[in-house]
């Protein structure tokens, strides 16, 4: 879809305090290094005061990588890879990635909502289609695509079984990675697991659970530090980054060193 200047600028805008906070770190001493894009939906997005305690796993993810591997997280409550693109999100991204870098892509929670035609996609077809814009567009500057699918909801059965909620769509986004030979990380399954290890009660302490709300799609810090975990450790194993790019995978990481800034007026 063609956008709009204003369209564009718009979404530019929106991106812009962490385009320039990795920016700053990346350009330090004349060296560039390779950022890690980051285009997504509210499970990973930067979350502001007024949010707290919820907490975009991509928040999180920075506490895993080494410094010379800085994140850009553009991932932005409700979005789905559709209107992420239709919004001008992706082309803001890509007008920035350079030679080297990464994009990582997970979006499948908004794509569900069939209701909404500005966000739906039907897993098989407009889901994939638009997932192809992203590796095309990362590919076309020399930038590396890579999936995640999308992260488990809090979720279980009368049985104590924790369940998936994201219907055909991991599955489309693996057919696609291995059609494309785009790098995978399983986070839908690796969460799902952790949520069955941890149990009903005690996956509470990992979502934004607080006395006035019960919400079992997004994160807490601890909820926020596991999933980057389990995403850096993924970046690993299909060797996106290599050893020396990743740091404290097995370590504890205090839940004060996530912050919410106030956001911008």
């Amino acid at each position: 879809m063609s956008l709009s200047r204003r369209q564009v600028a718009v979404a530019g805008i929106a991106a812009v305090p962490l385009a320039l906070s990795v920016t700053g770190t990346a350009q330090a001493g004349g060296h560039r290094h390779r950022t890690l894009y980051i285009a997504g939906d509210s499970t990973a997005a930067q979350k502001y005061a007024n949010a707290a305690p919820e907490t975009g796993w991509g928040m999180a993810l920075p506490f895993f990588l080494g410094k010379n591997r800085p994140v850009a997280n553009h991932a932005v409550n409700g979005r789905s890879s559709k209107s992420f693109v239709d919004e001008g999100r992706l082309e803001v991204i890509l007008s920035a990635i350079q030679p080297g870098d990464f994009l990582l892509i997970q979006f499948g929670h908004n794509d569900q909502k069939a209701e909404d035609p500005t966000r739906y996609t039907e897993p098989w077809t407009t889901y994939q289609e638009h997932l192809r814009m992203y590796v095309e567009g990362a590919r076309a500057r020399g930038a590396r695509p890579v999936f995640a699918t999308s992260v488990e909801r809090r979720r279980f059965d009368a049985g104590g079984k924790a369940v998936t909620t994201h219907g055909e769509y991991p599955a489309a986004m693996r057919a696609l990675a291995a059609e494309e030979r785009v790098a995978l990380l399983d986070i839908q399954a690796l969460s799902l697991a952790l949520w069955q290890e941890l149990g009903v009660e005690e996956t509470k302490k990992y979502f934004n659970w607080t006395a006035t709300e019960q919400d079992n799609t997004h994160f807490n810090p601890p909820g926020a530090i596991a999933v980057a975990r389990l995403a850096a450790r993924e970046l690993l194993r299909t060797r996106v980054l290599g050893p020396r790019d990743v740091r404290r995978l097995d370590e504890r990481i205090p839940e004060s060193w996530i912050t919410w800034p106030e956001a911008a007026a």
